[in-house]
């Protein structure tokens, strides 16, 4: 048999950061098994149009936290690369749905291509303000809460700019479709959109070394541009990957309600985004990181949101409780639990090793 032994445990050592989202969604599954027995059944119906359609709060979840998981995607690559988090993300969701939106009432009807095209110029638009953001990090080094702040603090009014102030709708199949389901399908289309977007990450990291140089940035920039790795420019490239995130998940968002608002969508899912990388056992100070974790821990949040209104839970209260969860998985995800959890790892093994040396001098 050929090729390297592999090494006992090396699986689970190589994923443990995946352990705190892990552990997180299993509790939350074990819970409302307890809670409800049927919470987690999918069942196929008909919809208003007569198109069958996936239904259950699992369907809920995933479609859910769509947008959040996207966004997450590219949080994950800014806060390797920089060291930072991007607080301006909403914002330019809702500035990329404008300019979505801005297209597509430019045409007498919305049409395939015109969908096409206000789809790309939001991207353009939301990846130049990414490049904007990247900048100031990368260029002026301006830390990165700081720098996206200015983004935060002016981005709805750039929104709201965009279409003169107004709140226009974009009713047509091919908006419902993108937000809701597409006919034949019963996967919610946000939902397929996520998978592509998976799908293109996995293989942007397969077939190029842009993660490895993002993780060497993030670790050691000095190092990293001795190795002739362009520390700027990788920065850069994070944010405005991370704007075209932005992009398709204010696309994703116009699309559910078929229509913009600039005060309201996406509002406060900045603090999501950073927490699902956090949750997802990343370090937001930089360097190595698993995208697959800013996922697991997207999905995390959206299921405990969804399991708190199950709970007839009020929604000024489930930021509460949100809290509370959410600041117990970031603790048992610190670097300080994992090294009293490891002490306590090779505390206990010594200690059987010792047991295991008496019985056999015995």
């Amino acid at each position: 048999m050929s090729g390297k032994p592999k090494r006992k445990g090396s699986f689970f050592q190589n994923n443990a950061q995946l352990l705190v989202p892990l552990i997180a969604l299993g509790l939350l599954i074990i819970f409302n098994l307890f809670r409800d027995p049927g919470f987690f059944s999918v069942e196929l119906a008909t919809n208003n149009d007569g198109n069958p359609v996936l239904q259950g709060n699992l369907i809920s979840i995933l479609n859910g936290a769509s947008e959040l998981v996207i966004l997450a995607m590219g949080m994950t690559l800014v806060t390797a690369a920089s060291g930072g988090q991007d607080i301006s993300v909403g914002c330019l969701a809702a500035i990329a749905g404008s300019a979505f939106v801005k297209v597509l009432k430019s045409g007498p009807e919305i049409n395939p291509w015109l969908v096409l095209g206000g789809f790309a110029v939001c991207c353009a638009v939301a990846m130049l303000f990414g490049a904007f953001n990247g900048t100031l990090v990368s260029v002026f080094r301006i830390q990165p809460m700081i720098a996206t702040l200015i983004l935060f603090t002016c981005g709805r009014s750039i929104a709201y700019w965009i279409n003169g102030g107004a709140t226009p709708t974009v009713e047509s199949a091919i908006i419902k479709a993108i937000g809701g389901f597409i006919p034949g399908i019963p996967v919610p289309t946000p939902i397929l959109i996520v998978c592509l977007m998976g799908c293109f990450f996995g293989l942007v990291f397969r077939f190029t070394t842009m993660g490895l140089y993002m993780q060497t940035v993030g670790i050691n920039q000095g190092a990293a541009r001795l190795n002739g790795i362009n520390a700027i420019g990788m920065k850069l490239l994070a944010f405005v990957l991370l704007g075209l995130c932005c992009a398709v998940s204010g696309v994703i968002g116009v699309s559910r309600l078929q229509l913009i608002n600039h005060e309201t969508l996406l509002l406060n899912v900045e603090m999501d985004a950073i927490l699902a990388v956090a949750i997802g056992g990343n370090s937001l100070g930089g360097g190595k990181f698993k995208m697959v974790g800013s996922v697991l821990g997207a999905y995390v949040i959206q299921a405990l949101t969804i399991t708190l209104y199950a709970m007839k839970v009020s929604s000024t209260d489930v930021k509460a409780y949100k809290a509370v969860v959410i600041i117990l998985l970031v603790v048992l995800g610190s670097p300080v639990v994992k090294a009293w959890f490891g002490s306590l790892k090779n505390r206990l093994a010594a200690r059987k090793s010792a047991s295991n040396a008496g019985k056999e001098a015995a």
